[in-house]
């Protein structure tokens, strides 16, 4: 798995940009839409990914024709422009001091006439997590992360004006909806000071429901209209300071009802939802 710098532009909208200059086009989204998608599977033969990647392909994709193929088959193949590929990356962003690495979930187009992949042009990606974090904080939400890159991809090529902005602009419409919803939370994803039902209900009197992540995943599978869920990429204790993003998304449409991050310290502020993000939630109309 190789590196790829990304600008950080705007909090972390790097969903469509490979660098600050860099958003897809019109002609990208056509070429994507008339490719067969390669979906390049981990080095690691035993790694939890592959299995969650495969299934959730399998389930859900059908933008496109789609094949299984190994790192070393891609690196014969991205120059192929009838072809484009969906893979874990890792990405460094240019402007971030600490250097953090993360795993994002990216599909590019293949191109002619280049010499490394990091020069593919992007049309999706999603963060999964630090590079350091175990599989299992993450992984059990493949299937619905992989089903927002599909819709993302679509509301693209319907709205173009989307692409000319910051992303979050965009999905940032659903948040009034969230209300309706019912908020699943995993209970050390919270900041301690809030972590009780009679606490968040104080400042969002909504639904809300402790689960485990394996609760989560079953309704992702099951595409509960009803729950939405938090999508969290911290650092898991790997590091001192880091940022911390907070993704709520939806258990059927895998759409984002909310996001935001804020800075994780030793003795300070906690990785995972705050005080302040519920009081956001609820009073946005």
């Amino acid at each position: 798995m190789k590196k790829i710098l990304i600008g950080l532009i705007i909090c972390f909208v790097a969903f469509q940009v490979k660098s600050q200059d860099y958003l897809p086009t019109e002609a990208d989204l056509n070429q994507f839409l008339n490719s067969k998608l390669y979906v390049v599977l981990e080095t690691n033969p035993i790694a939890e990914y592959n299995f969650k990647i495969q299934e959730a392909v399998k389930k859900t994709w059908n933008l496109t024709e789609f094949e299984f193929i190994s790192y070393k088959q891609f690196e014969k193949m991205y120059n192929d422009p009838d072809k484009s590929f969906l893979m874990m990356t890792q990405v460094v962003f240019q402007k971030d001091r600490t250097k953090v690495r993360y795993n994002f979930l990216h599909i590019f187009i293949g191109k002619q006439d280049i010499d490394d992949f990091e020069d593919l042009p992007d049309i999706a990606a999603i963060p999964l997590a630090y590079t350091e974090v175990d599989e299992e904080y993450w992984v059990y939400k493949i299937e619905s992360l992989v089903r927002f890159l599909q819709t993302h991809i679509l509301n693209m090529k319907e709205n173009p004006k989307m692409i000319k902005k910051n992303i979050f602009h965009y999905y940032n419409d659903n948040i009034k909806n969230i209300k309706q919803k019912t908020l699943y939370l995993v209970k050390d994803e919270i900041a301690p000071n809030i972590n009780t039902a009679a606490k968040i209900h104080k400042i969002y009197p909504y639904k809300i429901q402790f689960v485990t992540r394996e609760e989560i995943e079953e309704a992702i599978t099951n595409r509960d209209e009803n729950v939405v869920y938090l999508h969290k990429v911290g650092p898991q204790g790997t590091r001192l300071r880091a940022r911390c993003y907070k993704i709520i998304v939806g258990a059927k449409d895998a759409n984002f009802y909310y996001f935001n991050y804020h800075w994780v310290e030793k003795g300070k502020k906690f990785d995972g939802l705050l005080e302040k993000d519920f009081k956001r939630m609820s009073k946005k109309k």
